[in-house]
């Protein structure tokens, strides 16, 4: 099986590659090893679209439960094991641009100064007139337990979320048909319109209108458990070994 490797602290996986006869390529892959979490999962997609993905965690951020041990995953991978689920992606289309996320599109205010006023068309008919606020997050379910997670404190299984961020006046979230078409126009901007972690996004201006879609072609995620197990004790690189070891200093006013 050919595989494409991406993400960080690669040497834990690359090292596993032989047991398991996966040949390491970067062109055409079978299958791309997203090693890190969720964040190399979105890079990988962009990259590698329509290519299956399997997500690992590494040790920095995981001290991952006997089921996701990196041995256990690349077996079932070689042996063919591991179950595919096919996930909806999110298309943003704004002046000849185009824009795709595995976990959402987010609209944001440019200037912390200052709110963003728009609306929201659902299938052609305006929900809650004019909003104010600092934007709206566009989710799919597998983007839920992020972004939209901790505006709304809730997650979906099916469809697709809006959540009002931060408005000045209380709009409830929403959990539309999948197939809905949703039309977003800035009264007041400057705005920026970005997907999952793409270093790329467009600014839109007053008057300004953009769409999102269901993309036509779903994300396919090879062994999704690994990056969802609640047995997998995951944490933040500030309790990586190399933090614990690390002093403060009575002067220092930062590690």
């Amino acid at each position: 099986m050919r595989v494409a490797l991406v993400g960080s602290d690669l040497h834990e996986v690359e090292g596993l590659l032989d047991r398991f006869k996966l040949e390491r390529v970067r062109s055409d892959p079978d299958v791309v090893i997203a090693n890190g979490g969720d964040g190399s999962v979105l890079g990988a997609e962009r990259e590698y679209p329509r290519v299956p993905k399997l997500g690992l965690r590494n040790s920095r951020t995981c001290k991952k439960c006997p089921d996701h041990e990196n041995e256990v995953v690349l077996g079932k991978l070689a042996a063919g094991k591991l179950v595919e689920t096919r996930i909806i992606k999110l298309e943003a289309d704004y002046a000849g641009q185009t824009l795709l996320a595995i976990n959402d599109i987010i609209l944001h205010n440019e200037m912390i100064t200052s709110s963003v006023r728009y609306r929201v068309d659902i299938n052609g008919r305006n929900h809650s007139g004019v909003i104010i606020g600092d934007g709206l997050v566009v989710a799919t379910p597998f983007g839920s337990s992020a972004y939209y997670r901790s505006i709304t404190h809730s997650i979906f299984q099916v469809g697709i979320g809006l959540a009002f961020n931060n408005s000045t006046e209380q709009v409830d979230h929403l959990v539309l048909q999948e197939d809905c078409a949703i039309d977003i126009t800035i009264l007041r901007g400057p705005a920026l319109v970005a997907a999952d972690n793409d270093p790329n996004w467009f600014e839109a201006g007053d008057g300004q209108t953009f769409s999102v879609r269901k993309a036509e072609e779903p994300a396919h995620i090879l062994g999704i458990d690994t990056l969802r197990c609640p047995l997998c004790e995951r944490y933040p690189d500030i309790r990586r070994p190399d933090y614990l070891d690390r002093r403060i200093s009575p002067s220092s006013s930062r590690p």
